[in-house]
């Protein structure tokens, strides 16, 4: 499924990159929502992305974190039919849930508009986090778990700041619907993964590489 995202994504980015009609339909537009009640709005932003850099990184970032959570999803949680659908539904519903903060915040302006995967690949942060903790990245040279929460306060800060036009409120709650969403689910449907996490939160380990 995560593959199947990934080509959706950069099919209808591509398409979106020579075609301004089209971007201009997909885009998150609060004002257009609020006006016209165009509430698609809210999930098809979450499909095309200002060039193709944008797209590079989420689609990257959503194949190394969203194959794991797919994993989770399809092996413990729910089976390999199911898992697939319910990893879909996740991803979506992050997609909506980031924005919904944006669409409170500028509803009256005309001049904002957004548009990137960036909430729905923030959304698989966490639970990437909570199934490997201690698992180090090359670049930034971090643990698992310092990064998910260096993530949290990075794009709360640069939110609250203004820095450069990246969406950093979308990323925030991207990453908060993650760790919640993900927490429910798996205490209600496999908690020996949460008590795996706590296990291994505990045992920290450095660098393999």
């Amino acid at each position: 499924m995560t593959i199947i995202l990934i080509l959706i994504t950069v099919l209808i980015s591509w398409q979106a990159f020579n075609n301004p009609e089209l971007r201009g339909k997909l885009i998150f537009l609060p004002s257009a929502i609020k006006a016209r009640g165009e509430y698609y709005r809210f999930l098809t932003h979450g499909f095309i992305h200002a060039d193709f850099q944008h797209l590079l990184f989420n689609m990257y970032a959503l194949y190394i974190f969203g194959g794991s959570v797919e994993f989770v999803f399809t092996e413990y949680l729910f089976g390999p039919t199911i898992g697939k659908l319910a990893y879909l539904l996740f991803y979506l519903a992050a997609i909506v849930a980031a924005s919904i903060p944006d669409y409170v915040r500028h509803q009256d302006n005309r001049m904002y508009a957004s548009l990137g995967a960036s909430g729905g690949v923030a959304a698989t942060i966490w639970p990437y986090v909570m199934l490997a903790p201690w698992n180090w990245f090359i670049f930034p040279p971090l643990p698992a778990i310092l990064l998910g929460i260096g993530y949290i306060l990075y794009s709360h800060y640069a939110d609250k700041r203004g820095q450069g036009n990246i969406g950093h409120n979308a990323h925030l709650w991207g990453a908060i619907f993650g760790l919640i969403a993900y927490s429910i689910l798996v205490l209600a449907f496999e908690p020996a993964l949460m008590s795996y996490f706590l296990e291994e939160l505990m045992q920290p380990k450095g660098p393999n590489f």
